[in-house]
């Protein structure tokens, strides 16, 4: 009987044997759940809060002192952009007022890219370089037999003598007279009296645009933008000016905080909702370099038909670096990128001093004024 009790049925295996068997698989598998089951995804289970997950912020920027000439991100003749911090509405203050390299990247990839120019005389060289950009921006592209002299908005011939700006006034080039024009100025010196002049007595709609100027707008443009709208000769004021980075939202400011505000000449147009500025002036005081090249690179010079402008060239500019050379054959590839977007140069006028990059020099001028023409739209 004792030894029956040790089988399970006849030819079977031993009871103990079969209890074993029996508790192998629970094991196995206890046993894998002890070992993998960390290393898998946890899910929330109905019922119960997911806790916060912490991102980490990586950036793909190089380093500063890395950037050198050879790598894919560097672009000869700009320097490092400083990264700013404004009051925004959404984020509060500390965030950042302009975007990242990358995001500029991308929104900067408008119908053409600045194209840096070869050396003139395939080496650096001060002479050379300073040689080829006062012949560039002292040769005419274009020449008009009828122009608008400053203060006068009927067309004529070219006078004898050299006014400090002239604008295109050939049939073709101007605006229908049934349609209202656009007009733009930029400027902190009061430089711009004559260009108000006569873009007012051609019934354009006038924007002003200064950040020093206590009785414009605020840079809130709707406000202004309502009293004149189509109203032709009527001046609008803007304490604003213009940039060449894109800004992120910023709150809305109040009448009795007037701060000045930089905005592209892209958002600016869109703003007052303007599609065509027909008359622009722009005095930049050493900005112009980098608004040219945002105007060549988001392709916004399509929309402006008449352009004046002073460049200087005392010293390099606002964020441009680089030794004189390169800082010399920068300018020439903004001028080339001008005239690649459809500006012909109508005037150039000289203004006073000697002084190239803190050089005195006898065949060019510290700045000019230049008045282009756009012969592509």
């Amino acid at each position: 009987m004792r030894t029956c009790a040790l089988w399970w049925g006849r030819g079977g295996l031993p009871l103990r044997s079969v209890i074993l068997l029996l508790l192998v698989p629970p094991f196995l598998l206890a046993l894998q759940l002890l070992v993998v089951g960390p290393r898998l995804p946890r899910v929330a289970r109905v019922g119960v809060e997911e806790q916060e997950v912490a991102y980490s912020v990586i950036s793909i920027e190089p380093e500063r002192n890395s950037r050198q000439r050879g790598s894919p991100s560097w672009r000869p003749g700009l320097e490092e952009e400083e990264e700013v911090e404004v009051e925004d509405g959404d984020r509060g203050e500390g965030a950042r007022a302009y975007e990242d390299e990358n995001e500029m990247l991308s929104r900067q990839m408008g119908p053409r890219t600045l194209e840096v120019q070869p050396w003139a005389i395939d080496e650096p060289s001060f002479t050379a370089e300073l040689n080829r950009i006062i012949t560039y921006i002292t040769r005419l592209q274009l020449n008009c037999s009828r122009v608008l002299c400053p203060g006068h908005a009927q067309a004529s011939q070219p006078p004898a003598d050299s006014p400090r700006w002239l604008l295109c006034a050939e049939d073709w080039l101007l605006p229908a007279a049934e349609r209202p024009c656009v007009a733009y100025s930029f400027s902190m010196d009061g430089g711009d009296a004559d260009f108000l002049k006569t873009v007012s007595a051609l019934g354009c709609e006038v924007h002003t645009f200064d950040p020093s100027n206590s009785n414009a707008s605020g840079g809130h443009l709707g406000n202004s933008l309502a009293s004149n709208h189509g109203d032709g000769g009527v001046v609008s004021q803007h304490k604003m000016w213009l940039d060449w980075r894109a800004p992120r939202k910023r709150r809305q400011k109040t009448r009795g905080n007037q701060g000045s505000v930089s905005q592209t000449l892209a958002d600016i147009m869109a703003a007052l909702g303007h599609h065509t500025v027909h008359f622009l002036y722009a005095d930049l005081h050493s900005a112009e370099w980098r608004v040219f090249q945002n105007w060549i690179e988001l392709g916004t010079l399509q929309n402006v038909h008449h352009l004046i402008a002073t460049v200087h060239l005392q010293w390099a500019g606002f964020e441009v670096g680089g030794t004189n050379e390169e800082v010399l054959r920068y300018w020439f590839s903004v001028l080339q990128g001008l005239q690649a977007s459809g500006l012909k140069l109508i005037h150039s006028s000289a203004g006073e001093g000697r002084s190239v990059l803190k050089q005195t020099v006898a065949n060019g001028h510290s700045s000019y004024t230049l008045s282009w023409t756009n012969t592509r739209r």
